[in-house]
């Protein structure tokens, strides 16, 4: 295990080199020499140290098909609960877009025992917290609880009860999509919103996995029906994998899950059959008009791979190298040397099926024609040049501390192991991500930039005024114009 005073040092090395970084001050209007930023991003610490083993938690089938994860952890009185219920949001039908999230939304909303405000004032009784969601792309549902350790039975009632009796009362549920109506018109108002319904649009082109928002449609017509249509349909034991972490013994806490949730039944349901990663179309751009906006929220995009392949770590590696965080290419790039933009990053977004690979910025509108050519400038230069040898070992060093740091919280220790149960990992997974990460080469990086960063078939996103950027966008490839709702333009 990782010694807490080796955790220490590095929070205070960290907190020094942020306060002496000359790259980190405030920015004026000239921009920063790329050449002259110091990277400061290298953990100060022994790499030894980072060989780490992540505490081990019981994992068992429980006799009604629910996967048990419990995981001791005794530094504070406190206790987390988390269920991960497949197949969340890839279960949506097409003509509803939405459903699996207002399903978990409205599972604190009234139970067959609890109405909606009870189950308000147990929970702010216990000092507790209670909620469940389905993220767009997920492949499960999640409910998390938490509380203090005597209360663990109280709050596991109050979980069970809303995961396996709730009534979606028509009331509540007519408030609810009030609040959704509202939600939904704040984020078609936010570019980043946009952006990323046209990439995903662009790259999985067909529903679930095309969606990323319930529609004004769907909220205004799904019903209480549907709800425990969805439930009664998706919400069993076999689907699901329950995680425990906290103040208990291994054996009291099973019991107690056992009590709360052992009458439930259920099996697995199949695997939700999904699109394969398809050959992707030729490079294209989606303008989305924003008229009058002073920026150009650039986000560009390609399909990729699927969590267990085994060029998770190579793409990871690459992604950190290229758009990974302040120390970053596209950073340095468009930030500090241009000043075009706050902040240019990019991300890696994969599951059980093959995900994606983007970029993107917020960049002003005026730049945006010098945004687009630093944007394929640094896609270019990663797939043809050798990363130096500095600069992947800082990048290496800085994803094995961050990974190193996350074993101090238990919910992300026990996040970690779900992860391995969600996904079919190996169980020594964790033990060797460290030896995995610092073991890609500098040809493995080129590779991984070859073969996802694909400027030939990459599928680009600016969503800003038509009239000033629409020239610009040309310069690049084809260009479709939309509305925000994402009906097209002529």
């Amino acid at each position: 295990m990782i010694r807490r005073n080796s955790i220490a040092a590095l929070f205070a090395a960290c907190a020094l080199a942020m306060l002496a970084a000359p790259g980190l001050r405030a920015q004026d209007s000239k921009g920063t020499d790329v050449s002259k930023v110091v990277r400061l991003n290298r953990a100060p610490v022994n790499k030894e140290v980072l060989h780490v083993q992540l505490p081990r938690p019981a994992v068992e089938k429980l006799p009604n098909g629910m996967t048990l994860v419990l995981l001791e952890d005794h530094k504070l009185p406190t206790v987390a609960f988390t269920m991960m219920i497949r197949p969340g949001q890839l279960a949506d039908p097409d003509d509803l877009p939405g459903l699996a999230s207002f399903t978990a939304g409205m599972l604190r909303e009234g139970t067959t025992t609890r109405t909606s405000a009870q189950i308000a004032t147990e929970i702010d009784s216990l000092g507790a917290s209670l909620n469940a969601n389905a993220g767009f792309g997920a492949g499960y549902l999640s409910v998390n609880a938490s509380g203090l350790a005597p209360d663990a039975e109280k709050i596991l009632n109050l979980m069970s009860d809303i995961v396996l009796h709730p009534t979606f009362p028509d009331g509540e549920l007519a408030q609810y999509k009030q609040r959704e109506q509202s939600a939904l018109e704040q984020r078609l108002s936010n570019p980043g919103f946009l952006a990323n319904r046209a990439l995903r649009r662009a790259l999985y082109i067909e529903p679930p996995l095309s969606v990323n928002s319930p529609t004004k449609d769907s909220i205004a017509k799904v019903t209480s029906a549907d709800l425990k249509k969805f439930h009664d349909q998706h919400f069993t034991p076999g689907n699901t994998i329950f995680g425990v972490t906290g103040d208990f013994k291994t054996a009291d806490m099973r019991a107690l899950v056992e009590r709360a949730f052992g009458a439930w039944s259920g099996a697995a349901e199949k695997p939700i059959a999904l699109p394969e990663s398809r050959v992707s179309e030729p490079s294209k751009i989606i303008l989305v008009d924003r008229p009058a906006s002073v920026q150009t929220y650039i986000l560009a995009g390609v399909r990729t791979i699927r969590r267990t392949d085994p060029d998770y770590y190579s793409l990871v590696v690459m992604n950190d190298v290229l758009g990974g965080g302040p120390q970053a290419r596209l950073f340095l790039d468009l930030r500090e040397e241009h000043s075009y933009t706050y902040g240019a990053y990019s991300g890696v977004n994969t599951n059980i099926y093959p995900g994606d690979w983007s970029g993107y910025a917020a960049v002003r509108t005026p730049v945006t024609d010098g945004s687009m050519t630093q944007f394929v400038y640094e896609y270019k230069k990663i797939a043809s040049e050798t990363v130096p040898t500095s600069e992947l070992d800082d990048v290496q060093r800085s994803i094995i501390a961050s990974f190193a740091l996350s074993l101090e919280q238990p919910s992300q220790v026990l996040g970690s192991w779900m992860t391995v149960q969600y996904y079919g990992l190996p169980v020594d997974y964790w033990d060797k991500y460290p030896d995995r990460i610092s073991g890609i080469d500098a040809a493995a990086v080129q590779a991984a930039a070859k073969k996802y960063v694909d400027l030939a078939h990459m599928q680009w996103v600016a969503v800003g005024d038509r009239k000033q950027i629409e020239p610009v966008l040309k310069k690049y490839g084809p260009v479709t114009v939309v509305d925000a709702n994402g009906n097209p333009e002529p």
